[in-house]
């Protein structure tokens, strides 16, 4: 399975160049920048107008949307784009777990305090998840800021928990790449609003193997 990944295109989705030719396309969330359902209008139809077999998309702590009215955002994805948020999906074997939320930072969309209700959201990650998606990276992994690390801890002992063979993840724009530890590839696909291109990983689905096909060197 070829995974193309993106995050924090805000809007920016035509500067990136083109997007490569994959089975999956995810993206990791903050599609937009103030959060409107108007401004989420042109960034779903360009989602919708990609040739991927499979979409999927985790909201952002940009995109307000999909908090306020969901209903009326996830509808703009229309029906073949797959919506993520404490869910999963299986495609082709591979089972796939999604959710927006992130430590809390100026009152944004999607965010709870660091602490039990952070935990409580990454608890129901299921045991048998194969690549798991967030916005918001864990501790340690593609999340600094050039002043500290960011990245929740309390996400991270759940990936040590459920050990998925990929995880992938945006938010931070300054620390996008790839890291393994523990027999889990840690991913942040940040775009950058698109001064990064995507990011293409494959995953085997019997092995649980996951190769890099082309992972952008960190716009930081």
């Amino acid at each position: 399975m070829r995974i193309v990944a993106v995050a924090d295109t805000h809007t920016f989705e035509s500067e990136l160049g083109g997007v490569p030719d994959g089975d999956v396309f995810v993206h990791a969330g903050d599609m937009v920048r103030g959060g409107s359902l108007e401004e989420m209008a042109p960034v779903a139809e360009w989602i919708r107008s990609l040739p991927h077999r499979h979409k999927i998309v985790v909201a952002g702590n940009h995109d307000w949307c999909f908090a306020r009215t969901p209903d009326s955002a996830r509808a703009l994805l229309g029906d073949e784009t797959i919506y993520l948020q404490d869910t999963g999906c299986v495609i082709d074997g591979v089972r796939i777990w999604g959710s927006p939320w992130q430590p809390e930072f100026c009152d944004w969309a999607f965010n709870l305090p660091r602490g039990p209700m952070l935990a409580e959201r990454w608890a129901l990650i299921p045991d048998d998840t194969d690549v798991l998606i967030t916005h918001g990276p864990p501790k340690g992994f593609g999340d600094w800021t050039q002043a500290d690390r960011a990245g929740c801890s309390d996400l991270l002992d759940a990936v040590r928990r459920v050990r998925p063979a990929l995880h992938l993840y945006g938010h931070i724009h300054q620390d996008g790449g790839l890291w393994r530890d523990g027999g889990v590839c840690f991913c942040n696909v940040t775009t950058w609003e698109c001064e990064r291109a995507p990011t293409v990983i494959d995953v085997d689905p019997a092995s649980g193997v996951v190769t890099e096909v082309s992972v952008p060197v960190s716009g930081r």
